[in-house]
């Protein structure tokens, strides 16, 4: 109980613009550089590993749906700029 205590004076002490509570703390490096970066590469591994990657069959598919996608909206683009094209050429 009293370690709860202590925690929550901690969070209702006066903090400055930054978020901590005194900027002389806010300039001290926590951890070493060689420690961040295990930290960072340990962090990242844990969120790679949370990740439900597709299996081949759904990987095939909506890569087939992505293609298939693209080339229809090049077509009606390439359709719609052939149109004002030839439109231009009436007008003009």
């Amino acid at each position: 109980m009293a370690k709860k205590d202590e925690v929550e004076a901690k969070e209702q002490e006066p903090k400055d613009l930054n978020g901590s509570k005194d900027s002389k703390e806010a300039n001290k490096p926590t951890t070493s550089g060689s420690n961040r970066v295990s930290n960072f590469l340990q962090g990242s591994k844990e969120e790679l590993d949370k990740v439900v990657w597709p299996g081949r069959q759904q990987l095939i598919s909506e890569s087939i749906a992505v293609v298939l996608m693209v080339t229809l909206s090049a077509t009606l683009i390439y359709l719609v700029d052939n149109l004002f094209r030839w439109a231009a050429t009436q007008v003009f």
